[in-house]
């Protein structure tokens, strides 16, 4: 009696996980699915931020604009790629070139380096909260997958320079344009979009209107590596 008890309540528990699995992949794919057409209302790090400024009695006003793809700048669309993501417009959603690099630094003892793709950033804002975990990283890798299955190359960087973070309180292309230049999103220099890009790694603590020579020297670099792919020509490639 006891043994049938039990093997009762674990295939109810068994049935209650591979239904939740499936409800969750359902629904992901479905939202994915969705925001390939519409724009996203907004991403989890614009939540985290707005809880954290409650928590410290700090309110913000969350400062974004959506603009569609032709109306994004191509020198910024270019910035970005050169310095985030060069083989963005070859890879599958993981660069294995750089997570090797990575890799093999780690195992040589040095610094850590980040090896994310343009899609794994767009996965982790739009959908994921921030930290490090195993079960984050899962999901970091499904949502990668997705987008790269569901969406173009256009509308992830479409989706990523909507959504990305570029001081506090302020996302996105246009309005971080508008922030650190009085400028449009869709008119902005190679020197302006190198400096937005420059401060990416780091926005809350650099300033792309106020650059040090850190983000000076990353810039010059972001603007040698544009020259280097071939100017906003390499967008063809997307």
């Amino acid at each position: 009696m006891l043994n049938r008890a039990l093997r009762r309540f674990l295939g109810l528990i068994w049935r209650l996980i591979w239904r939740g699995a499936l409800a969750f992949i359902v629904l992901s794919i479905a939202l994915v699915l969705l925001f390939r057409f519409v724009p996203p209302p907004g991403s989890m790090v614009m939540v985290e931020r707005k809880i954290q400024s409650w928590i410290n009695s700090e309110p913000i006003d969350i400062q974004r604009q959506w603009r569609s793809w032709d109306n994004l700048s191509s020198n910024a669309k270019l910035a970005v790629i050169a310095a985030e993501d060069q083989r963005f417009p070859q890879h599958r959603g993981f660069d294995l070139v750089e997570l090797k690099r990575a890799l093999k630094a780690s195992l040589d003892g040095e610094r850590l380096r980040g090896a994310s793709t343009l899609s794994q950033q767009t996965a982790k804002n739009v959908f994921l909260w921030s930290g490090r975990s195993w079960a984050r990283k899962g999901l970091e890798v499904w949502f990668t997958l997705l987008i790269e299955m569901l969406w173009s190359k256009q509308r992830i960087l479409e989706v990523y320079l909507n959504v990305a973070e570029w001081d506090t309180g302020v996302f996105g292309l246009e309005a971080a344009a508008g922030h650190y230049f009085g400028a449009s999103g869709s008119a902005l220099t190679e020197r302006q979009a190198s400096l937005l890009a420059a401060i990416l790694p780091s926005p809350r603590t650099r300033s792309a209107s106020r650059p040090d020579a850190q983000v000076e020297r990353r810039s010059q670099w972001i603007l040698q590596q544009m020259r280097n792919l071939g100017g906003v020509r390499y967008l063809e490639r997307l």
